[in-house]
């Protein structure tokens, strides 16, 4: 058991990973219809990140090609993304994201934000202090540390 000033590290985790991964199902569940998560995933990640290729978009989402393929193949078919091939390298594709699919993100972002706005409208004011600190912590330890991005479209 890893203590850190008395509290016990190893059942804080645990306590976390159970409330985040249940708050995340529950946002999910305010996502648009027909959209599944993978597919909002991805789309995020292309928005935040630019254009940028089916390599770096695997790497982004942390899945096998094939599976980026048929991720990317749904949202060009709803027309939430382009694929286009490079013109110095055909072997690259580059995925772009349709002003549809901004609109969409958007959507979904207020729809998830106004359920969580109203879930803290419940709480006390020094409740809402101890997120708003906790808040910070956690997007401090899901920082991933920035390096060179190789396949984002100048």
């Amino acid at each position: 058991m890893t203590t850190i000033a008395s509290v016990d590290a190893t059942a804080l985790a645990a306590r976390l990973r159970l409330a985040v991964t249940r708050l995340a199902r529950r946002l999910r569940q305010e996502a648009e219809a027909g959209v599944t998560p993978s597919m909002l995933s991805a789309l995020s990640s292309a928005e935040r990140k630019g254009s940028l290729t089916m390599r770096d978009l695997c790497h982004a989402e942390q899945v096998q090609p094939p599976t980026m393929t048929r991720i990317v193949a749904a949202l060009v078919e709803a027309g939430l993304v382009v694929r286009e091939q490079d013109t110095a390298d055909g072997r690259v594709a580059w995925v772009t994201v349709t002003t549809e699919g901004r609109r969409l993100l958007e959507r979904s972002r207020r729809r998830k934000e106004a359920y969580l706005a109203k879930s803290l409208r419940s709480l006390e004011p020094e409740e809402l202090r101890t997120l708003e600190a906790a808040a910070q912590i956690l997007e401090r330890l899901t920082d991933a540390p920035s390096g060179p991005q190789s396949g984002v479209r100048p």
